[in-house]
């Protein structure tokens, strides 16, 4: 894991791409601001995580299912 510190105001670059800049910093809360192509997507970890979860009882629901069920 790569750790830098930033002011507020200032910015990382991603990739070319991905502008990731330190909007404002009061007591141990950051505001972030986030730059980044249309094809990309952002979420905030626990939202990943809930995805994440459900993708993999989804696939373990399929995989449990009869053979011939599987294919519709």
């Amino acid at each position: 894991m790569l750790y830098l510190s930033r002011r507020a105001g200032e910015a990382v670059i991603i990739n070319n791409s991905i502008e990731l800049r330190v909007i404002e910093v009061r007591g141990r809360t950051v505001r972030l601001g986030f730059r980044f192509p249309p094809d990309c997507s952002v979420l905030r970890e626990e939202g990943y995580l809930q995805v994440r979860e459900g993708n993999e009882a989804a696939a373990r629901s399929a995989a449990a299912l009869p053979r011939e069920r599987q294919q519709g």
